[in-house]
């Protein structure tokens, strides 16, 4: 292995998964203030419909490691209790964006899962029921990592383009100072993770969710005409 630890091996073999994320139109739409409400809306409903899995992820996985994992056990423990009611935020996001955040609650209409999130959430529960629960650390790679990379900078744009309140940011300006704090605690968490078997799980399932959260990305309704760069 890497002998700067693991964490740093995770980063390198999901760098090309990232990369191609990070090259979606919306994200290029943001930096040039074209981004819609309805697709930051759109972007809001989908994040509900992970973020309210997210707990009970956590809580899955916990309950599958086996006994020498008892140590992350517990820190996820400490997850579960930071990440405790992060959907109802979302909801509260979209009411302040005028959106009937009840159509997301009852995933229907313009609220419904899209496939790319909803692929998503069933191969983490697949991956922790029937192989190997260690791969719900490849989403948590991938969903702090981006929030530490973009997220701020992507919640400031969104709201100086579409002149939104505090109120409508509080799921994406919050996120990205969460986990900035998180993403070092992250890494020591790697770090201690030697068994090759668990290692290749956690960069599987983090270079799936990047290529799933990806699709989710590129489905998102954008404008029909958008600033041309010269």
């Amino acid at each position: 292995m890497d002998n700067q630890g693991f964490f740093h091996v995770l980063d390198k073999e999901t760098a090309q998964a990232r990369a191609s994320m990070l090259s979606v139109p919306v994200i290029e739409a943001c930096d040039y203030k074209a981004i819609t409400l309805q697709t930051y809306t759109t972007f809001l409903v989908q994040a509900y419909h992970h973020v309210k899995h997210t707990v009970p992820l956590l809580m899955a996985c916990g309950s599958r490691l086996p006994e020498h994992y008892e140590w992350l056990r517990q820190a996820l423990g400490a997850y579960i209790e930071e990440e405790k009611g992060h959907h109802e935020w979302i909801l509260d996001d979209l009411r302040a964006c005028g959106f009937d955040a009840e159509l997301a609650r009852a995933n229907c209409g313009e609220g419904q899962v899209g496939l790319g999130i909803e692929m998503m959430v069933a191969y983490l529960y697949h991956q922790i029921d029937r192989k190997n629960p260690m791969a719900l650390f490849g989403m948590v790679w991938v969903l702090e990592g981006t929030s530490v990379s973009i997220g701020g900078s992507m919640a400031a744009l969104i709201q100086q383009t579409l002149s939104l309140p505090d109120t409508a940011m509080r799921y994406l300006t919050s996120h990205s100072t969460l986990d900035v704090e998180h993403i070092g605690y992250f890494a020591d968490l790697m770090n201690k993770v030697t068994d090759p078997a668990d290692q290749q799980a956690i960069i599987d399932s983090a270079n799936r969710v990047y290529a799933l959260y990806e699709s989710m990305l590129r489905a998102l309704p954008m404008a029909t005409t958008q600033t041309q760069v010269a």
